[in-house]
């Protein structure tokens, strides 16, 4: 039993959420207001990040059980820190660098790119080639990613070319404040270019916006939330190394088929009929193929059963002739009325039924459709009354002479 369930609500899973159901639920909500898609969702994004860094954690996340947020602010944990920033857990999560491992050698790398793709269960099956889209920075060619002529950039002289401007803000009381903000000159560049010199192309911006189409190979067995990397095809910036574009698979609902690992699951209906005295169903597979289900007749088969097909499940990925299993659970559909001569032909056939011994105040009743909306208000020989008088209406008393 958890202490508060606000960081779980924040993810929208429950709180015996698996680590895989906590990842996808992050996922998709970190990409919905990250905030270069989402640039007012600032607070709940870290709210989500705030969530998701605790939950991930299984030493936090029985603290948090435990005691709640407040728990989590005073400590107490073995994991240590963690991390802190929205954007660290962002970049860890989809392999953007950082995560507080070894800094990078070499040149500094722009920030990744990251687009998630909606497929579909077949194509994770079969395999499939896409085309996406896209718009993204590249140096401009007629300026060399200068902005403007040779010689044309100078040193902002607002922010002497920090790109930030500080201002001291009074506070009452002889106390002051110092509040550091963005350049408005420079745009926090620390540089400027004279508009009569800036390049016509980018408009001194360095780079310009191009449509790019990227083809997405997807292999017969990845999985959702699979990420397929093209390495430097990120937005480029002068003087550092362009980032990645990464691009995240977000299987879509199958009418059919669950996925779970390598194994598909699918329910199947049957009539009594067919429990009893067995049946020959079909089974259209992610590849346009058709099983032929049998069950031979008086291997009864009852509701929530589970029968298993080997070698019908989801291909493994770079191993697609190895599959998983169909994996089938039944229900049985069973009729709404039967007439007296189909139940006297029933019982003929059926095994006997078992009479109970009545004893002599037994006492019969009928049953009813159950409805859950209505509720039967009954007197209780236990109900005591409250301090207004009785509940149930008045109470019949013995007339005394």
């Amino acid at each position: 039993m958890v202490k508060e369930t606000g960081y779980y609500d924040i993810l929208g899973v429950q709180p015996n959420a698996t680590e895989a159901e906590l990842k996808k639920a992050y996922r998709k909500l970190a990409m919905k207001y990250h905030p270069d898609k989402n640039p007012e969702a600032g607070d709940k994004f870290k709210a989500i990040s705030q969530a998701y860094e605790v939950l991930a954690d299984s030493d936090k996340r029985k603290l948090y059980d435990r005691g709640g947020e407040e728990a989590i602010k005073e400590g107490g944990t073995s994991s240590g820190g963690g991390l802190h920033s929205p954007m660290d857990i962002f970049d860890m999560f989809f392999g953007g660098g950082g995560g507080g491992g070894g800094r990078r050698r070499g040149p500094a790398k722009g920030k990744d790119v990251v687009h998630q793709l909606k497929v579909s269960l077949e194509d994770l099956y079969n395999g499939a080639t896409r085309k996406l889209a896209l718009q993204k920075n590249v140096i401009c060619d007629k300026c060399e990613g200068r902005g403007g002529k040779r010689g044309a950039v100078e040193k902002c002289p607002n922010c002497r070319g920090s790109g930030m401007q500080v201002r001291i803000a009074q506070m009452g009381f002889g106390l002051v404040q110092q509040i550091q903000s963005m350049c408005h000159d420079c745009q926090g560049q620390g540089e400027r270019i004279n508009p009569r010199d800036r390049c016509k192309n980018c408009q001194g911006h360095k780079v310009a916006r191009v449509r790019k189409i990227l083809e997405v190979h997807i292999d017969k067995g990845m999985k959702d939330g699979q990420q397929i990397r093209f390495s430097g095809e990120g937005d480029q910036v002068p003087g550092l190394e362009p980032g990645d574009i990464v691009i995240v698979l977000d299987e879509k609902e199958h009418d059919t088929f669950t996925r779970k690992g390598q194994n598909l699951f699918m329910p199947m209906d049957i009539k009594l009929v067919e429990s009893l005295c067995g049946f020959t169903k079909t089974v259209a597979t992610l590849d346009k193929r058709t099983l032929v289900i049998n069950n031979l007749p008086g291997d009864v088969i009852k509701t929530d059963d589970i029968k298993v097909v080997n070698n019908e499940g989801m291909p493994r990925y770079k191993d697609p002739f190895n599959r998983g299993q169909l994996i089938i659970q039944f229900k049985v559909i069973f009729p709404e009325k039967l007439s007296n001569n189909q139940c006297e032909k029933l019982e003929k056939i059926l095994p006997g039924r078992v009479e109970p011994i009545l004893p002599d105040d037994a006492e019969p009743v009928h049953l009813l459709e159950y409805d859950p909306h209505r509720q039967q208000h009954s007197g209780n020989a236990y109900d005591s009354d409250g301090e207004d008088g009785p509940q149930q209406g008045q109470r019949v008393q013995c007339a005394q002479s």
